[in-house]
């Protein structure tokens, strides 16, 4: 009865709150321009229609003085034509290209040029005789190389870096193509200018060697089994629409016979203001930025857009059922089809998606992964505008068949369809979606980016703003129904199996020549922009005598950072022990989750968390076992309550520890089968040796030595070991204090401790080379070199060099080995600075290439390696991107305490970024180049690689260094 209650009075304070809120569309008029916005909008966007139908979203806040800008498009895969797939992703790519005023040293002789290659590209799409196409691309290779000379390559990203922009980049999926720019508040003018000019008359330049990078990108597409598990789950649930009959990176004989006619025609069809939207979020007065925008963007023309029409697909009556081969572990995907975004019932499958999993209370969740049945699983609804997919995936556990993880799922959509599940949850899910729609209000950043989907989506903000009061309305009857009317026998089952990738498609390598890429030059438009003014943020550092109070409880630290913006809480323990002194540690930690007390089982634990809309979990890292506590201010006494019952009250269960190894020793097999953990395991070798972190780790026998009643000692020992309490929340300092001595005991001195094992970095004196072999099409190589012991006085050079060398889109490796040679689709090189003040640097680079281009690759990195490439531009905007960086960062809420933390691992006592600041402008080349000869030229390199021994054989990898093969038994230490 008085769960009941609780339940109850939960859903009435929910609903409650939001029912004295009305949410309607109004309109208002402020400086000059009339705008829209929804009553009640935590995020206070204003809607604003200019006279040629272009949207500007805009929604100030002033905590960080920065801005997240998109430009986007409604356009992307779905409006590919047919006979060219791919076109919209590689149309986003060219746009990163210039125009006819930047990106160009002399537009009136590159025209020409660009012309010819334009009329090169028609003859060859339209010949078939292999010998005479080789011989056209020879033409456009030689024509493209001539262009190149009046290029400049990359000036829109050092164009962007030299206003201080982060995240320069773009993406396209199904209904959009989406330019994404993080800018500092000053920069406005300038951000505004360049996307005018950017939208205006885009220059399809260094086409060849930019499609070479697209190449590259559909063969990690390829050798990608989960991009292969999407594409066939997708093709056989929409067979009429594109969303199933094309892929965004497009087919390999499109890729292959691109159009450069066709691209522009795409241009001028989609991209014009009528279809676009200018989304910002940040640190801005609206009014004037709207008026800027206007005038800016005024001579885009608008025009009919042509809607996308579809035939509707016929119902699945019986199951589909596909298999898919290849070298990472064995899964299963699932989708039902569903109705588009417009549907009056997709509210209801957003909640049907989240009683399926929600990540804690869950029929997933509660009867699947919390019972252990399952390695993982979880399902959520993914609606596009035209259709939607209630998509689930699910990992077998130790002995499974992936029919019977097919049949566990299909059970949970049973139990859906009968109504077997608590009417609470909803309630449930409701609170902890209210606690979410906070954190997404908290930041620039995911304001713009919920506004920028609802605008791509065609998604009425009013009903997003309105989203939980909506939610609360539906019922467990709502829910049942929806279940019952769409979950059927109408699914398609993708079965992903280990095994040999038989027929493996492949972009095969043409012949390029490097092209100019002229990275010490700079256009006028270019110039330009640099000199208009601005009024650069002042930089805020952090004092930490004032900007985190401290206090003690017991024998530990208090650290505290109040928050003055909402209701949420963030409590954290963070005890001093890790893998590295008890690898039982980590065991523990993930034990925990499947354990009950006298009182509640595992299950009853993870509902009575959801209900309260909070959270805990127990994470061990090397050095510190960290308890975090997380959720709605109003509930923080019963999180921590029930947190320290729990923690004070778990009994051991065998059977729960039996099935919790036998799932890790499942987990344990199918890492070894990802190329990412591998190449991880490599890097690990090459930093510490054969007896490194990565592999530091139980044995199979250790595991199933293990009994339960040691891992719930290790548990209830926890506070005896020496703590820090961190929080950020609104819970003033003297009551938090006050608050935890009640719950949280801490002993007035520590009786645990033990010692940590220690890894030292090596120095080989001679080139080594460690190989894995994976089933893949590309190679990836990275570069390791231990260097010196942490020193703070080298961190400015390093900041400065790291931008310059190979640390983003505008800096000499990629703009060499991506660029001018298209090597690679990914590529950089930076020096990296440890985490603790007794631990060494390392250099760590990397290039991800065709398996037919490695030893051009390789050789291009090394090049850099032992050359650095002098240009004084480049040097200045390096420069320029640290100081705009610092001067726009603001380390806030617990980001505070942990920086604090973090500073004290290297044994600073304040603010790094202020020396870096008053030192960066008096960085030279001459500095870069003495730092270069003393690190990098000439030196003995690890290089570790993962490829198939089929594609990269044994004489090319001997060209590097003393080579040695390593089992999998090796890397992984089990």
């Amino acid at each position: 009865m008085i769960k009941k209650s609780l339940q109850f009075l939960l859903l009435f304070l929910v609903v409650n709150l939001f029912a004295q809120s009305k949410f309607e569309w109004k309109t208002a008029t402020d400086g000059g321009y009339t705008y829209k916005y929804v009553s009640n909008d935590p995020m206070k966007a204003r809607f604003y229609k200019l006279k040629n139908g272009l949207t500007v979203i805009l929604s100030p806040t002033p905590k960080d003085p920065r801005i997240q800008a998109y430009v986007a498009v409604k356009a992307g895969s779905k409006t590919d034509p047919a006979t060219n797939t791919g076109l919209a992703h590689y149309l986003e790519h060219m746009l990163f290209k210039g125009t006819d005023k930047y990106g160009t040293l002399d537009w009136v002789k590159e025209k020409p040029q660009l012309d010819k290659i334009d009329a090169l590209y028609e003859t060859y799409n339209q010949t078939t005789d292999e010998a005479k196409r080789k011989a056209i691309y020879h033409k456009i290779d030689s024509v493209s190389g001539v262009a190149s000379k009046f290029a400049i390559a990359n000036e829109y990203d050092k164009l962007m870096s030299s206003m201080g922009a982060q995240g320069t980049n773009a993406f396209t999926s199904f209904e959009e193509t989406v330019y994404t720019d993080d800018v500092p508040s000053s920069s406005i003018d300038k951000y505004i200018t360049v996307q005018a000019e950017r939208f205006r008359n885009p220059v399809l330049r260094l086409f060849h060697t930019e499609l070479e990078a697209v190449y590259e990108e559909k063969n990690r597409g390829l050798d990608s089994d989960s991009r292969q598990v999407f594409e066939t789950l997708f093709a056989n649930l929409f067979k009429k629409h594109n969303y199933g009959k094309q892929t965004t990176i497009g087919t390999i004989h499109d890729l292959k016979n691109p159009s450069l006619i066709k691209i522009r025609n795409y241009f001028n069809t989609y991209y014009v203001p009528n279809n676009m939207g200018i989304i910002m979020s940040g640190d801005f007065n609206p009014n004037e930025v709207i008026a800027k925008i206007d005038a800016s963007f005024k001579n885009m023309v608008a025009k009919p857009v042509p809607k996308y029409t579809f035939e509707q697909e016929s119902p699945i009556k019986t199951p589909i059922i596909k298999e898919i081969v290849g070298p990472d572990a064995e899964s299963l995907t699932m989708g039902f089809r569903l109705p588009g975004n417009k549907d009056k019932d997709v509210l209801i499958a957003d909640l049907v998606g989240q009683v399926l999993t929600n990540g804690k209370a869950g029929l997933l969740d509660l009867n699947l992964v919390k019972k252990q049945k399952l390695l993982s699983a979880y399902a959520f609804t993914y609606t596009l505008i035209d259709h939607g997919v209630l998509y689930l995936q699910a990992s077998p556990t130790t002995g499974q068949s992936l029919d019977e993880v097919k049949t566990l799922l299909l059970g949970q959509i049973e139990n859906l369809k009968k109504g077997d599940f608590d009417e609470s949850l909803i309630t449930s899910i409701v609170n902890n979606i209210k606690k979410d729609k906070i954190y997404e209000s908290e930041t620039y950043g995911s304001r713009a980016n919920s506004l920028m989907s609802a605008f791509t989506s065609e998604l009425n903000w009013r009903d997003q703003v309105a989203y939980v009061n909506d939610l609360s309305k539906i019922t467990k009857a709502d829910v049942v129904n929806f279940a019952n009317k769409y979950l059927g026998n109408n699914y398609v089952a993708v079965l992903k199996r280990k095994g040999e990738k038989q027929n493996r498609e492949k972009v095969e390598k043409p012949a390029i020549t490097a092209v100019e890429t002229n990275p010490d030059k700079q256009s006028p438009f270019v110039k330009m922009v640099d000199d208009m003014p601005n009024n650069p943020s002042a930089p805020v550092f952090l004092d930490y005598n004032k900007d985190l109070q401290k206090s003690n409880l017991g024998a530990a630290e208090v650290l505290y950072v109040p928050n003055k913006d909402n209701s949420i809480f963030r409590l954290s323990y963070r005890y001093k022990v890790g893998t590295l002194n008890d690898l039982k540690e980590s065991l523990a930690a993930g034990y925990i989750q499947f354990l009950g007390t006298d009182k509640m089982s595992a299950e009853q634990i993870s509902k009575e968390f959801y209900k309260i809309a909070c959270s805990f979990n127990i994470s061990t890292g090397e050095e510190y076992t960290t308890v975090s506590i997380e959720g709605l201010q109003d509930n923080f006494d019963k999180a921590v309550s029930l947190y320290e019952n729990i923690i004070n009250n778990i009994k051991p269960d065998d059977a729960a520890l039996k099935s919790l190894i036998a799932r890790i020793q499942k987990s344990r097999k199918d890492r070894k089968l990802s190329k990412g953990a591998i190449m991880q395991g490599l890097t690990n070798y090459a930093i510490y040796g054969a007896d490194n972190k990565f592999n530091y780790t139980l044995s199979d026998k250790d595991l199933d030595a293990t009994t339960s009643q040691e891992l719930v000692d290790r548990l209830k020992n926890l506070n005896n070991f020496e703590q820090t309490i961190i929080y950020y929340g609104p819970k003033p300092l003297n009551e938090l204090v006050s608050s935890l001595k009640t719950e949280h005991k801490v002993p007035a001195a520590y009786t645990m401790g033990s010692p940590k094992k220690e890894f030292k970095q090596i120095k080989p004196a001679t080139n080594q080379v460690l190989f894995a072999n994976y089933d893949m099409v590309q190679a990836e190589t990275r570069w390791i070199r231990n260097t010196d012991t942490y020193n703070p006085e080298k961190t400015t050079l390093i900041d400065v060099f790291n931008n310059y060398f190979g640390g983003g889109m505008g800096s000499i490796v990629f703009q060499t080995i991506r660029e001018s040679k298209a090597l690679a689709y990914s590529t950089y090189g930076y020096y990296v600075s440890p985490q603790k003040k007794d631990q060494d640097y390392y250099l760590l680079g990397y290039v991800g290439s065709q398996a037919d281009k490695f030893n051009e690759a390789t050789d291009a990195m090394n090049e850099l390696l032992n050359t650095l490439p002098n240009l004084e531009g480049n040097l200045i905007l390096a420069k320029n991107q640290v100081k705009k960086d610092i001067q726009t960062e603001r380390i806030t809420q617990d980001g505070i305490i942990y920086n604090y933390l973090r500073a004290k691992e290297l044994g600073l006592n304040e603010d790094i970024r202020k020396k870096v600041y008053n030192e960066v402008d008096d960085v030279k080349m001459a500095d870069l180049d003495k730092f270069h000869d003393e690190y990098f030229k000439g030196k003995p390199y690890t290089y570790a690689i993962v490829a198939s021994d089929k594609k990269v054989s044994m004489e090319q990898l001997k060209k590097l260094g003393d080579v040695k093969v390593l089992t999998l038994e090796e890397i992984f230490g089990y």
